[in-house]
């Protein structure tokens, strides 16, 4: 089998390719730093891995991705989307985005509708703060709305929720799923995880938050559905902001 996972130079992504390689998939490691995308790499056990370099935040830097996977694969078994951020100030992308809306919905949006025909099975990462999120369609970098580090966050997972359910509305096997508090660094420079980090048993290491992103790429998942702890739950379902968030999607890449 051949899986591609995004932000897998460490934490859940590189947990991941650990457990996906050790049952014999083929694992293709995308993420900025080649070095440490080497490092996971030479640590598999299973087939040969190999390594992509990417930055979401270029648009082109993701269709040349795009352009060198199908290059290379006739087809794909798992696409797991993977790759997120979170920043505590406004950040706009040379593509005149917010940061975490092309990092974190974006730039998967554009990788996964550049690969559907060739895509078997999609599993993105999403966040229980997805279902905080008021994501509007019209207004996904938050230019006309307050701009809050966590609200934005919320947004894009969000559109994560709601990206998977049109995926399955389109006849793809689309899944998404919340890891869990891990410890992987990740928002670490903010009060709100630094208070979870805080608290003892809280927290879990990045082999838990891949659970269910393994257990999602090995077997049926439920098409369109929201997992906690490989199981299914209750997420923001919305087919009309869903469509909606597809067609702005689309008008933001510029189709």
């Amino acid at each position: 089998m051949i899986t591609v996972i995004t932000g897998a130079s460490a934490g859940i992504g590189a947990a991941a390719a650990g457990r996906l390689s050790a049952l014999g998939h083929e694992v293709v490691l995308v993420g900025r730093d080649a070095v440490r995308l080497k490092a996971v790499a030479g640590g598999l056990t299973g087939p040969k891995a190999e390594v992509l370099t990417c930055d979401f935040t270029s648009l082109d830097d993701v269709r040349r991705l795009a352009g060198v996977l199908r290059e290379r694969y006739e087809r794909i078994d798992v696409l797991a989307n993977n790759a997120g951020v979170h920043s505590k100030r406004r950040q706009v992308t040379g593509d005149g985005h917010e940061l975490m809306f092309q990092v974190n919905h974006l730039a998967p949006f554009l990788l996964t509708h550049s690969l559907t025909d060739r895509v078997d099975k999609v599993v993105t990462t999403t966040s229980m703060a997805g279902n905080t999120g008021r994501l509007d369609p019209g207004d996904l970098s938050r230019e006309r709305r307050r701009w809050n580090a966590w609200m934005q966050y919320g947004d894009t997972k969000q559109a994560n929720m709601l990206f998977t359910q049109a995926l399955a509305t389109r006849g793809v096997r689309a899944t998404c799923f919340h890891p869990g508090i891990i410890r992987t660094g990740f928002a670490g420079d903010t009060l709100l995880m630094r208070f979870y980090l805080a608290i003892p048993g809280v927290a879990k290491p990045p082999e838990a938050g891949a659970r269910t992103l393994v257990h999602l790429a090995s077997s049926e998942g439920e098409a369109g559905r929201y997992y906690v702890k490989e199981k299914p739950a209750r997420g923001r379902a919305d087919h009309d902001l869903a469509e909606r968030l597809w067609t702005a999607s689309l008008s933001a890449l510029g189709g």
